[in-house]
């Protein structure tokens, strides 16, 4: 049975992601922040919703928001959230957004949701008690082998910056079976269900992956940055696979 604070997170992630619908190709003004990144009345007015609910049901909790900064940090359980991943596609009209939403307790990542609301989409998990997407438990695949694996990468600007990682991910890029481009939420929902097997990503923040890292976890599959190290607030990159392809994959990237 789910618990008190996914039930919350439940029901925050669906009212920001109904808030969001209402909103999507209305053609909203769009601001700029500090750095460079766009912001909407959807991005406010979604982050504003989860606060409400959140805070309501857990009053002690810390809160990280995408648009609020971060208050109460120090508390034991603190709620990590992006209430739109994916501004920049919402505002040029394509549906490869979603609402994050994670608890971190004690420093672990306990909880997460991810509520792709154009697409009718929602996953979660917490920590031992596995993943669900749309109610359905999922569970990620058993392909052992790079060149049987399907491959998926997000924004990879950092990783091009450096000849030498370059080279080894353009040899990974030649080995895997096949090579996609999902990004945001959508390829690690693929792969917490089955249908790719790796991701990689060089230029991620901890709000658009928390939630996405529980779900992996809690899937059967490892969750990293490029270099085997575990996911904390800090973390800008990301290798998911299911458990049978980290090993590999870390070594092709590594050398």
């Amino acid at each position: 049975m789910a618990s008190k604070e996914l039930q919350a997170a439940l029901t925050a992630a669906r009212t920001a992601g109904e808030i969001i619908q209402s909103l999507y190709r209305a053609n909203l003004a769009v601001t700029l922040k500090a750095d460079k990144s766009p912001v909407t009345e959807a991005d406010l007015r979604a982050e504003q919703a989860i606060r409400e609910v959140l805070s309501a049901a857990f009053p002690s909790y810390g809160f990280y928001g995408e648009e609020g900064g971060r208050h109460a940090m120090d508390a034991e359980s603190v709620w990590l959230v992006d209430p739109l991943d994916g501004t920049k596609s919402f505002v040029r009209e394509s549906p490869f957004f979603s609402t994050q939403i994670a608890l971190l307790r004690a420093g672990e990542l306990v909880l997460g949701v991810s509520c792709a609301s154009a697409y009718g989409e929602i996953a979660w998990a917490e920590r031992g008690a596995g993943a669900f997407l749309d109610g359905e438990l999922i569970r990620v695949s058993g392909i052992g082998e790079i060149d049987k694996a399907i491959l998926s990468t997000g924004n990879l600007k950092t990783l091009a910056a450096s000849a030498a990682d370059w080279a080894r991910f353009g040899a990974l890029v030649g080995r895997v079976n096949r090579l996609r481009g999902y990004g945001d939420f959508v390829h690690y929902h693929l792969l917490a269900r089955g249908s790719l097997d790796t991701v990689i990503e060089s230029d991620v923040n901890i709000l658009d992956i928390a939630a996405l890292t529980v779900i992996v976890r809690e899937a059967g599959g490892i969750f990293t940055d490029l270099y085997g190290a575990p996911v904390t607030l800090s973390t800008t990159s990301v290798l998911a696979s299911n458990a049978a392809l980290h090993a590999p994959m870390l070594r092709a990237l590594r050398g």
